[in-house]
């Protein structure tokens, strides 16, 4: 699978553009941020969570 290309790009703006309008995407792409951060917050939580776990049974 290649990269998407400029044209593929445009066409994806334009898209959302018309979903979302140009007033709600400045929220839309705060709320996505939020988002991302909170999931990759969660991620490290269950791999330190993950990490300790195995070594509680290595220790026993």
């Amino acid at each position: 699978m290649t990269p998407a290309g400029p044209a593929q790009l445009l066409i994806v703006a334009l898209v959302v553009i018309v979903l979302f309008g140009s007033n709600k995407l400045p929220d839309v792409a705060r709320s996505v941020g939020r988002s991302m951060r909170i999931f990759k917050s969660e991620i490290k939580e269950m791999n330190k969570d993950q990490i300790e776990s195995s070594d509680q049974t290595l220790k026993n």
